[in-house]
């Protein structure tokens, strides 16, 4: 990831602080907050996608139910129940249908909706967006953002420990069973750190959870020969990697062994 210098501007309008990444700084009127509105490229295609995901699922939604009010007698308040249950489902774009339950003569239910326009303007100009908030005054935009993304990457470091180490809280009863339990998961962290950061160099990113997973399919394959001597040779053999994980093992500078290895 590369970053591009930070241009400062004392009139307040917005500038790139990296690629795809726009900040404002917004001081309040009585100077006891301070606001910073971000606007990121990535996350603005992101939401977009959700938004229009979650429009067509309630469009497709509010089909079926209307089908069914015309093939059976149902109450208004069980349409209303159905509709309620589609748009919770689908929240992210449930301001985008105004839905109308109506009765006609015989007392069925009719379900009748339409988009609101004016909610489709505010999603696009508000996608990508999100706010910062502080108390601290006297920091650059910049540096106010630095700092919460290093709480993300802390919160971060606890979702690893959890799903990609498989570290679990161990109930220790003795207080140095409890600081070596702290120093394993320390370590297994520090360890997750380093190969990040050798993925990294490698032009792999910085995360190696999906290089692990490519890599993880290399199998090793233990040869037992039997002799007439009654004992056995017994050989490690590894599986040949594919196209896709030799260039990996490439850009790491890794190499297998091409021939069987020594007796295990």
């Amino acid at each position: 990831m590369f970053l591009r210098p930070c241009y400062r501007r004392k009139n307040g309008k917005r500038h790139a602080i990296r690629d795809g990444l726009e900040v404002k700084l917004c001081p309040t009127p009585d100077g006891q907050e301070t606001f910073v509105l971000c606007r990121s490229r990535d996350r603005r295609e992101k939401e977009k996608a959700m938004h229009a995901r979650f429009e067509q699922r309630i469009a497709e939604g509010l089909r079926r139910i209307a089908a069914t009010c015309q093939r059976q007698r149902l109450q208004p308040a069980v349409v209303g129940q159905r509709v309620g249950r589609v748009l919770g489902r689908n929240s992210r774009a449930a301001g985008l249908f105004a839905v109308d339950v109506q009765t006609d003569r015989q007392g069925r239910a009719r379900l009748a909706w339409q988009k609101v326009e004016a909610w489709r303007d505010w999603a696009a100009l508000s996608e990508g967006c999100y706010l910062l908030r502080s108390n601290i005054h006297d920091w650059s935009d910049e540096e106010l953002w630095k700092t919460y993304i290093q709480l993300t990457e802390a919160e971060a470091a606890f979702r690893v420990q959890k799903s990609d180490l498989a570290i679990r809280p161990i109930w220790h009863q003795k207080e140095d069973r409890v600081l070596a339990h702290i120093l394993v998961c320390f370590l297994a962290y520090v360890l997750w750190k380093s190969l990040s950061r050798w993925c990294l160099r490698a032009g792999l990113g910085h995360e190696p959870r999906r290089v692990f997973e490519e890599l993880g399919k290399i199998r090793l394959v233990d040869v037992v020969l039997p002799t007439r001597q009654g004992t056995e040779i017994r050989k490690r053999c590894i599986t040949r990697p594919t196209d896709h994980q030799a260039i990996l093992l490439q850009h790491l500078g890794l190499r297998l062994p091409t021939r069987p290895m020594a007796d295990v």
